[in-house]
């Protein structure tokens, strides 16, 4: 089964489509992977975008897997508390 990309810019402006386009991967059958390695500019949209993925997966008896997470959305997650939620593998770099 395939990741779902996040693609590299997530803010306000992108959530509400990308929350949709992981919404139909998982109608797909598709899996409930994260792939967030090519995310690159985001802001605090892009945890809610990881949140709303990982509820619409329970929803569904699975687990959210986040792989590539980076430091920075690490350390944003972090932040706001919601680290543990996520439940992520890190990139090498970030």
């Amino acid at each position: 089964m395939q990741a779902f990309a996040l693609p590299a810019v997530l803010t306000h402006a992108q959530a509400n489509a990308c929350v949709a386009a992981f919404r139909a991967h998982l109608g797909a059958g598709s899996g409930s992977a994260v792939d967030a390695s090519a995310l690159q500019q985001f802001d605090s949209a892009a945890l809610a975008v990881l949140l709303a993925c990982r509820r619409l997966a329970l929803e569904r008896g699975m687990a959210l897997q986040v792989v590539g997470l980076s430091t920075r959305l690490q350390a944003l997650a972090g932040l706001y508390g919601v680290q543990a939620l996520l439940g992520a593998q890190p990139v090498s770099q970030g």
